[in-house]
């Protein structure tokens, strides 16, 4: 149920204003201590101090991303407040913000790698983990923005955007191997080269792959996995106010499917051992142009290519015996998208990003769009974000942007923002933005039968677009003096039209004939509060503390329920469904990191990770757990050869569930749960 602005939400403002109470006097220099501030470009397209953008950005450096012991990217989201996450298993990893994990895949996150989109067409209008192109070694800096930012991404840019920047090739020159052996088979290998091209420029070409037997205790499922990463980027100068980027390359993820003891058809397993094999194809273009002092603009071109197979055949035995071909992932997605982008400086009017994009989508599936072909859905969009300092304590930020999609129709998101530097060490931001998401082409157009006589899925085209309405309340504080810093943010985020599958009653005297479908089944409220605080008491002494504390409240619309021969007509499915979104973020979660200096340049890390109970799927919870990572590393040269050893383990202190139920035992009893078990390997990292 839904409630209004009560004691909690009230609670969580008193704590962010009384954070203000112990302010210092304004700095002599304010431009000065400023400058030192980190800039980010991830919010409002504009190149900003955090002091100055319209909402809360984490920002992910190297270090932090190697002290973490993250053998994933996916794993690294664990240190930012709000985040949650779960390894690879049967199913690729996840990574959500503020719940509403809906799915196989993650659709309300936009996820970027050097400005081109990981949304994809084929897998559900979301981010399959399992491809993501890009090896950590390549990371430069992630930025984390933490609250909605349609206005910059588009309209699935919905609760929030990770924008993963990667290394400039200059930087990168010489040859790096790399190799990691360690626990449950794992077996990754590195390889990157750099250098000059010419007197223009310069490239970087990596490839990594990784192999693992995935996690333990798994009952009768399948779940190894192994990746291999080919990518290119490679900049190049033509004259002082023109440059190129080029990014290209290839991921296929194989993991392992099926169960050994799976349902039976005329003596055949309907699941069988398998591979699902998944594939990304990239290539981006990037040209920066500069026009003056006081402006640039960018052109980018992008393409895509996702395909997933996982076939298998079944022979009925009739006469003649027949051989079907089940391949339910057996789809291809492409995605080509232009987007221009314009900087300008307006005098004392402040600083303008504006901009257009055109991106069209295409699904083939002979699965679940039967007889149609490819579908396309092109999409075009206008942006912009101004950004005004009409005092020096006070920045503001309007933003707006209008899509338009072939699928969804028209919608506009607004933003606005104010930030007051209340001193030179505090800052306090509030804000308000509307959002939407859209669903996939699988929502809109999705019709087939998955058997002869069982009408699986029939789509709505007049599906409408969820909508999210964020208040703000954000306070950052930056203490040079104590090499700290606090970056609080409270949330009121109310969503309309929460779109979710409802499935058929399977009691039902009709079920064969009535089709599960996509539709808003629900009016959601996140309410809540998280905060990063980052201290670095001694010289060789690094903490980052974040945690987050959220309420999720929900009210079924009497449409969903009216749905004939759904499963929301039945209790237990509708509380499922309840408790889904309710408990789709943890009420309260907790990351800690500790990064230290020993003597002889060792590098010591150790990360522990407090979650409550939460779920990821409708019948299945993932318990409250803790996880403790570590790493230690000693770098050194030889030879003129500069070198690592590192040795990290993962789950120091044992066997936990992340996923699915755990009976808290070490025991799986049914077979549904995903047990993260200690891991630990050796890593050797030689840079010629």
């Amino acid at each position: 149920m839904i409630r209004p602005w009560n004691s909690f939400s009230r609670s969580l403002l008193f704590t962010a204003l009384a954070a203000l109470g112990s302010s210092a006097s304004w700095a002599d220099d304010e431009t000065a201590y400023f400058s030192e501030l980190p800039v980010v470009a991830s919010v409002s397209r504009l190149p900003q101090r955090i002091a100055d953008a319209p909402t809360a950005v984490t920002v992910i450096d190297r270090e932090l991303i190697k002290a973490s012991g993250a053998r994933d990217l996916s794993d690294v989201f664990r240190l930012v407040p709000g985040f949650q996450t779960f390894p690879n298993n049967t199913e690729a990893a996840q990574v959500t913000y503020h719940g509403m994990s809906d799915g196989e895949y993650s659709p309300r996150l936009q996820v970027l790698v050097d400005g081109r989109s990981l949304y994809s067409p084929l897998f559900s209008n979301g981010v399959n983990w399992a491809t993501i192109p890009v090896a950590l070694e390549d990371i430069e800096r992630i930025e984390v923005v933490r609250g909605t930012n349609a206005v910059s991404y588009g309209s699935n840019a919905f609760l929030g955007v990770i924008n993963i920047i990667t290394v400039d090739p200059a930087l990168a020159h010489g040859f790096s191997v790399s190799a990691s052996h360690g626990s449950q088979n794992v077996r990754d290998y590195g390889l990157r080269v750099g250098g000059r091209i010419g007197e223009v420029g310069d490239f970087r070409l990596t490839y990594r792959q990784q192999n693992d037997d995935a996690l333990n205790n798994r009952g009768d499922w399948i779940d190894d996995f192994r990746s291999r990463l080919f990518d290119l980027r490679a900049d190049i100068a033509i004259d002082a106010m023109n440059a190129l980027q080029l990014n290209a390359g290839r991921v296929e993820g194989v993991t392992g499917i099926g169960r050994l003891n799976g349902g039976m058809f005329f003596g055949q397993s309907t699941n069988p051992i398998r591979s699902l094999r998944q594939t990304d194809t990239y290539a981006q273009l990037l040209w920066r142009h500069v026009v003056s002092p006081m402006a640039d603009f960018q052109l980018r071109y992008a393409y895509v290519s996702d395909r997933s197979d996982d076939a298998f055949n079944i022979v009925v035995p009739f006469v003649p015996p027949q051989t079907f071909h089940i391949n339910q992932s057996g789809d291809e997605g492409n995605r080509h998208e232009l987007e221009f982008l314009h900087n300008l400086k307006l005098a004392s009017a402040g600083r303008l990003a504006w901009g257009a994009s055109w991106r069209e989508d295409s699904l083939r599936s002979e699965w679940v769009l039967p007889g149609q072909g490819t579908v396309r859905r092109d999409t075009t969009r206008v942006f912009g974000n101004w950004e005004a300092k009409p005092a020096t304590w006070l920045t503001t930020n309007v933003g707006l942007a209008g899509e338009n999609d072939s699928l969804a129709g028209f919608l506009w998101s607004p933003r606005v923002s104010a930030n007051f530097h209340v001193n030179s060490d505090n800052t306090l931001r509030i804000g308000y933005s509307r959002a939407h998401r859209t669903g996939s082409i699988y929502d809109y157009r999705g019709d087939y039968w998955s058997s002869l006589t069982k009408y699986q899925y029939k789509a709505d085209s007049n599906m409408p677009a969820e909508e999210l309405d964020t208040w703000e309340i954000g306070y950052l504080g930056n203490w040079r003096a104590w090499r700290a810093s606090l970056d609080v943010r409270l949330f009121d985020e109310t969503m309309r039209n929460r779109l979710y599958v409802i499935d058929r009653d399977a009691s039902s005297p009709v079920r064969d004939s009535v089709p599960s479908l996509t539709t808003p089944i629900q009016d959601v409220r996140i309410v809540g509060g998280e905060y990063q605080f980052k201290w670095q008491p001694f010289e060789p002494t690094r903490l980052v503390l974040t945690q987050s504390f959220a309420k999720i409240e929900s009210d079924y619309q009497a449409s969903a329920l009216a749905y004939p021969y759904g499963t929301l007509g039945q209790l237990t499915a509708n509380q499922n469904i309840e408790a889904l979104t309710e408990r789709s973020m943890p009420r309260r979660s907790t990351s800690l990191l500790w990064m230290q200096t020993l003597p002889f340049g060792i590098q010591f890390s150790l990360a522990g990770y407090w979650q409550d109970k939460m779920k990821w799927s409708a019948n299945s919870w993932s318990p409250k757990y803790r996880r403790f990572d570590s790493r230690l590393a000693y770098p050194f040269r030889v030879g003129g050869i500069n070198a690592e050893v590192a040795y990290v383990v993962q789950s120091l202190n044992g066997a936990h569930g992340e996923y699915k139920a755990y009976d808290g035992t070490g025991n799986d009893p049914d077979g549904t749960g995903r047990i993260v078990d200690r891991r630990q390997w050796i890593s050797l990292r030689l840079d010629f």
